[in-house]
């Protein structure tokens, strides 16, 4: 089994599958709409993960959503260094969890920040140009998705 420590983004299926980089598989079925019925159950891992990628993909996407709505630094495109950039993102979600945990009786605490962010210009030595797939990230997810997949059918037997 291969092991594979740290992060990566959930990415729609134009990326590879590469460190850092986790895409739903091509060819098979990905859209919400897709999984609808009961008879429309995953009959395969990679369907399987392909339902799962997408649920949490779109959880994410709604958070992102919440987040851009109140804080205009994460509307645009950011030139800050990349460690700045993951730190001002969970800034901000620290910021919106301590706001709904401490302030339950502010009606006005979605509203959009109207304020103009400044962005601090950086060089671009940290921009991704060509990405290839690697074999290591590849069975990484075929064997997370084949190890959700049967986690799956025991609790549904």
């Amino acid at each position: 089994m291969v092991l594979i420590t740290g992060y990566y983004y959930l990415c729609d299926a134009g990326y590879p599958n590469v460190e850092g980089f986790l895409g739903p598989y091509r060819g098979q079925r990905y859209h919400l709409q897709e999984w609808r019925g009961a008879r429309n159950t995953p009959t395969n891992a990679k369907e399987y993960f392909n339902m799962k990628y997408y649920l949490a993909r779109n959880v994410i996407e709604c958070a992102f959503d919440v987040l851009k709505g109140r804080w205009a630094i994460l509307r645009g495109k950011s030139y800050y260094h990349l460690q700045v950039q993951c730190h001002t993102i969970l800034a901000c979600f620290l910021l919106r969890n301590l706001i709904n945990r401490e302030m339950i009786y502010y009606d006005d605490v979605d509203d959009v920040d109207e304020g103009d962010s400044a962005y601090a210009m950086t060089t671009a030595t940290e921009d991704i140009h060509y990405i290839e797939t690697t074999n290591e990230w590849s069975q990484w997810c075929d064997e997370l998705a084949e190890s959700m997949f049967i986690d799956w059918q025991l609790r549904n037997t």
